[in-house]
């Protein structure tokens, strides 16, 4: 079993300064956190190029561990530690398992596990941990990804925000890289369906995505 690796850089400042927010929250004012749920707070609409850039892996795998644990240094958060048996890595060290640890505040998170279930078969955009080893997909909900069959054999893919704005500006974005994708992915990002996309073409576009990032 791995844990998630922490690196420095840009996604280490930006992720290191949301949970330290987190912490404040936590310790000084666990009473004033709203019963909405977190994991749709705290977040700016991205789309998965954006998400693919943010992160540090995309995984595909099953959930095979999730627990609730106070963390060890900051003892007035809750986080939630999942354990990823990995099928397929899109960005990243090839991993068989993968485990992180994310904050959670919100009462109801904590109760429901952030949603996360074992057993459950998910596409996962994780950012880079912070220096207190607090991770997360990025955009929170809009890079976790569950995963479930559809017609004629195919699985299908929805994110926490049933995939609205996930290929927002992506095209032009796309055309000024010069990145090129098949007809089918093409079409999925000028005409994206409301709802579930095909998994296979997801992964195609998050290849080429974290592909050209790596040549950055």
């Amino acid at each position: 079993m791995k844990r998630l690796p922490s690196q420095a850089g840009k996604f280490y400042r930006s992720t290191s300064f949301y949970f330290a927010i987190l912490w404040f929250c936590a310790s000084s004012l666990p009473l004033a956190v709203p019963a909405s749920a977190q994991s749709r707070a705290i977040t700016l609409p991205r789309n998965l190029g954006e998400l693919v850039s943010e992160s540090q892996v995309v995984v595909q795998g099953w959930i095979t561990s999730v627990t609730l644990e106070a963390h060890e240094q900051l003892k007035n958060l809750m986080t939630v530690v999942v354990t990823l048996q990995v099928e397929e890595t899109l960005k990243g060290e090839n991993l068989k398992t993968l485990t992180f640890r994310q904050a959670v505040i919100d009462k109801r998170d904590q109760q429901q596990y952030l949603g996360y279930r074992t057993g459950q078969h998910v596409l996962l955009v994780l950012i880079s941990p912070s220096r207190f080893g607090l991770a997360s997909p990025a955009g929170m909900e809009q890079g976790r990804f569950r995963i479930e069959a559809g017609g004629e054999g195919k699985l299908l893919a929805t994110n926490g925000f049933g995939n609205a704005g996930l290929f927002r500006g992506l095209e032009s974005q796309l055309q000024a890289r010069g990145l090129r994708v098949t007809a089918e992915v093409h079409e999925m990002i000028t005409k994206p369906p409301t709802g579930p996309v095909s998994l296979e073409q997801l992964k195609s576009l998050i290849r080429t995505i974290a592909a050209a990032d790596s040549t950055k």
